[in-house]
């Protein structure tokens, strides 16, 4: 039975930086509520400039920063969700999908690519959160899976960029076994010495932390992302206790030993060409 089916739309291969910033000349940053020129955000790759505050950032602004140029083959482009067993949701599940795909110009949460960053090969498949909140269905797994066989192909590093509410569970028993299929996948590039690298961006949760954003050589996370399984909402209300304060934030992970770095957005190219460095030697 076919979960998925590729789309007879075409191919994007390259791509000018496009950072998921809103129109209009002013915004304001929910953080620390300062009003910023939105050319500002733009130039700053999407961090406010008063107080660090990444915003999210969609599949094409990470494109556009790591690949040299913003020029990259974009893999498995056409897949889309299909729904074989009509799954139950608040509304139709396809549905849902149309819609998703309307509002963002998207056919799912995750994009894949192949392109230079400093000359180096690599691999990047990245979340867009905007589409039913980056969840994991089997479009998802089945492109995380590919991109991972196609780094295999080329012996050179994959970077996942997460950013997801977790499992998609509209799709039930079909997006759980994305965690096994992913993680079963990254079992074998580790055997063949094919380097992975985890970028969890905020929020990265549920069945997305438990299986492949985890797994990473080097687990990196951007300043302030929230990275946890269970929501801290849910925690709260299933303990009936308050939560420590910065609970589940990038840095409280760090300290706990399940991250490797933070690195800030505009460091992110920099850091992960001197890893490729480090490795190839």
């Amino acid at each position: 039975m076919a979960w998925f089916k590729r789309s007879t739309a075409g191919v994007t291969t390259s791509t000018e930086e496009k950072l998921e910033v809103p129109d209009g000349i002013w915004f304001k940053c929910p953080s620390c509520k300062a009003s910023v020129l939105t050319k500002d955000l733009h130039e700053n790759l999407s961090v406010c400039p008063k107080c660090d505050y990444h915003h999210r950032l969609g599949s094409e602004g990470y494109f556009g920063i790591l690949f040299d140029e913003g020029t990259y083959q974009e893999l498995d482009a056409n897949l889309i969700s299909l729904n074989p067993l009509n799954f139950v949701d608040t509304k139709d599940y396809a549905a849902r999908l149309e819609d998703a795909k309307a509002k963002t110009g998207l056919k799912d949460a995750l994009r894949a690519a192949h392109g230079k960053l400093e000359g180096h090969d690599l691999v990047v498949a990245c979340m867009d959160f905007d589409f039913i909140g980056g969840s994991m269905g089997t479009v998802m797994g089945e492109k995380i899976a590919r991109a991972i066989d196609h780094a295999r192909a080329l012996k050179c590093p994959v970077l996942v960029i997460s950013r997801s509410g977790g499992a998609r569970m509209m799709e039930a028993a079909y997006s759980l076994m994305q965690m096994a299929k992913t993680s079963a996948k990254l079992a074998l590039a580790d055997q063949e010495g094919i380097p992975y690298f985890s970028l969890m961006t905020d929020p990265t949760t549920g069945g997305v932390t438990a299986s492949f954003a985890m797994l990473g050589d080097f687990n990196l996370a951007e300043p302030g992302a929230l990275i946890g399984f269970a929501g801290p909402r849910v925690i709260k209300e299933t303990i009936k206790k308050d939560l420590p304060q910065g609970f589940q934030s990038a840095e409280s992970v760090l300290e706990s030993g399940f991250l490797d770095l933070i690195v800030p957005r505009h460091k992110l190219k920099e850091t992960l060409a001197r890893l490729m460095d480090l490795l190839r030697h």
